[in-house]
């Protein structure tokens, strides 16, 4: 899973959102790491309502614009929690190996 799937994922994990309020709390949980286009952000979505991970919620008129507001299914939490366990292994080793490494004579490992 890329991790602007992730996030995106993560995002509709509470709430449906549109599009703009996606990108917005993406950059809030990623503390700016991730910064999604529109553009690249619908290109996520697509593939995700196309794995069955996310689908439409509803659509609303606000201003004259159309807001399409997207869920997350349960496929798409089952993937969110198996994502988030599997980063969370990958942390445990690495820090468990940080915890061993002692520096060498030129900062290389002993």
């Amino acid at each position: 899973m890329t991790e602007q799937a992730f996030f995106v994922l993560a995002a509709l994990a509470d709430q449906p959102r549109h599009g703009y309020g996606i990108v917005g709390e993406v950059a809030d949980l990623s503390e700016g790491r991730v910064r999604l286009r529109v553009g690249t952000l619908y290109g996520v979505l697509d593939r995700l309502v196309g794995d069955g991970l996310a689908e439409a919620d509803r659509e609303e008129v606000l201003d004259g614009r159309l807001r399409r507001y997207y869920r997350l299914t349960r496929q798409g939490r089952d993937a969110l929690a198996g994502e988030a366990a599997r980063q969370a292994a990958n942390v445990r080793v690495a820090t468990k190996r940080l915890r061993a490494w002692r520096p060498g004579p030129a900062g290389g490992a002993v």
